[in-house]
């Protein structure tokens, strides 16, 4: 199988939580520390973007921080600079910083999905469309997609799934590896870390 990258998007201000919220203690260890363990779970290469005015945190081993170019430009921006930096991968899977319980398995078939079939994203089905995170992208595609809808002025996350070829994952056949949804949890405020 090629190369895949791990990106975890963590660049945002956490004004919801009151605090950084990637910083918070979720069974034992911290968010982002999660996130980044259960995306090194299906990569080669693990790629954390922050912003740039962020302080370096304490990374696991095998990880790495990237800098989005400016502040305030909201995830795409953040996707852009890690794709760039991701640039050695066919693939990348794209979670949140703030999404501690990914399923490792889910994730696995996402990358099949994309590697085995025709697209350029793939993503899990929810009632409400495809979901902007977890996501797979092939690499240099979706930076070329991401580097275009920038220049446009559109900043949302699910825009990149709007332009590229995306192969979407039945709820049924996602939920079967991931019946809790935790895949798609992620933490916006502290009461959120009950659940």
């Amino acid at each position: 199988m090629s190369a895949i990258a791990g990106i975890v998007l963590a660049g945002g201000g956490s004004s919801r939580f009151g605090s950084d919220k990637l910083l918070a203690r979720y069974h034992g260890s911290s968010l982002l520390h999660r996130a980044i363990e259960r995306v090194g779970e299906v990569s080669d290469d693990v790629v954390v973007v922050m912003s740039p005015a962020a302080a370096d945190p304490a990374m696991p081993p095998g990880a790495r921080v990237v800098r989005d170019s400016s502040e305030g430009e909201g995830p795409l921006a953040g996707l852009h600079a890690g794709l760039l930096a991701a640039v050695r991968s066919d693939l990348a899977v794209v979670v949140g910083g703030d999404m501690p319980d990914l399923q490792p398995q889910v994730l696995r078939s996402m990358v099949l999905a994309l590697h085995d079939g025709p697209g350029d994203a793939a993503a899990l089905a929810t009632a409400d469309g495809p979901s902007p995170l977890p996501i797979v992208l092939r690499t240099w595609p979706a930076a070329d997609a991401v580097h275009t809808l920038l220049h446009a002025g559109r900043r949302r996350l699910g825009d990149v799934l709007d332009v590229l070829d995306t192969v979407v994952i039945d709820e049924t056949t996602w939920t079967a590896m991931d019946p809790d949804r935790r895949s798609l949890f992620d933490v916006d405020e502290p009461s959120d870390l009950e659940r």
